[in-house]
């Protein structure tokens, strides 16, 4: 069961979005007792989701992003 330190990084990361399955989530949880590293990384990742979910920030949707490349390219 034993991972590397860029694959408990890429877990962390899924697990801050929801995205993790649970046997990920119980490799990354064995990985974290035994690497303070992965530990340092995984507390700063949920405290910057913590800061941007408390920041409110919005992203434009698609057909946003759609729009805005049309009115750049028709006015330049």
């Amino acid at each position: 069961m034993k991972i590397s330190l860029e694959r408990a990084k890429q877990i962390c990361t899924k697990s801050q979005y929801g995205e993790a399955s649970w046997w990920e989530l119980l490799q990354l949880n064995v990985y974290l007792l035994f690497s303070k590293e992965c530990s340092d990384f995984s507390a700063k990742n949920k405290k910057l989701t913590s800061l941007c979910e408390r920041a409110g920030l919005d992203t434009l949707s698609e057909d946003e992003k759609d729009d805005m490349k049309k009115k750049l390219k028709e006015h330049f």
